[in-house]
């Protein structure tokens, strides 16, 4: 997909501010450092619309950047927020719950691993919590010009073993895909999936 005019719009800690409009959300979730701003600027062939840090954690706020009036992509401040007060991790924690529970504009949500890890307890936590929710999400596991090509294929393997995906029965319904913002030969897969969302 071409998006020709993308741009933020807002930033939100709660449902006063979200965009009032029909317009379908694909929501990032993932660590504080695992790329999600670089997932969406690689996506749209920009270089600094979401806004990167070098600082994990450093987003504190619901971003929601507009593409083209055809749908949000929805930047969930990272978990594993290493650098931020207990008082600033529970109100956080708590707008990020708000919104993944009550926002009913959720078309997808796809939570971002690191390719050359396990994933983290918080990582298995946030995915739980997904399976529970029944809505809609995708596995991307990020870095992958970290690694050869040739290990892809096989660390694609087992982060699904990590995440059972077999053992659960999830074998036709979530997907687990490798991304990178330097090998852009992934993007196309990935925008084959997001296109069955934003219709």
């Amino acid at each position: 997909m071409l998006i020709k005019n993308p741009k933020f719009e807002i930033s939100a800690v709660g449902p006063k501010q979200y965009p009032n409009n029909n317009l379908p959300e694909i929501v990032l979730v993932g660590k504080s450092n695992v790329g999600k701003s670089s997932f969406i600027n690689t996506l749209i062939n920009r270089k600094n619309l979401a806004r990167t840090s070098s600082e994990p954690g450093k987003t504190r706020q619901i971003n929601f950047y507009n593409m083209d009036d055809k749908f949000y992509f929805v930047d969930l401040p990272g978990y594993g927020y290493s650098k931020m007060s207990k008082e600033m991790q529970v109100k956080v924690g708590a707008y990020i719950e708000e919104y993944l529970f009550k926002r009913d504009k959720i078309s997808l949500i796809i939570q971002i691993l690191d390719i050359r890890h396990k994933p983290t307890k918080d990582d298995m936590l946030m995915y739980e919590y997904l399976l529970k929710s029944n809505k809609p999400f995708l596995v991307v596991c990020n870095k992958a010009d970290k690694i050869a090509v040739t290990k892809v294929e096989n660390e694609i393997k087992n982060i699904s073993l990590e995440l059972k995906i077999k053992e659960l029965g999830l074998e036709e319904k979530l997907k687990v895909l490798p991304f990178s913002s330097e090998r852009k030969v992934y993007t196309d897969k990935i925008w084959e999936e997001l296109e069955n969302y934003i219709k």
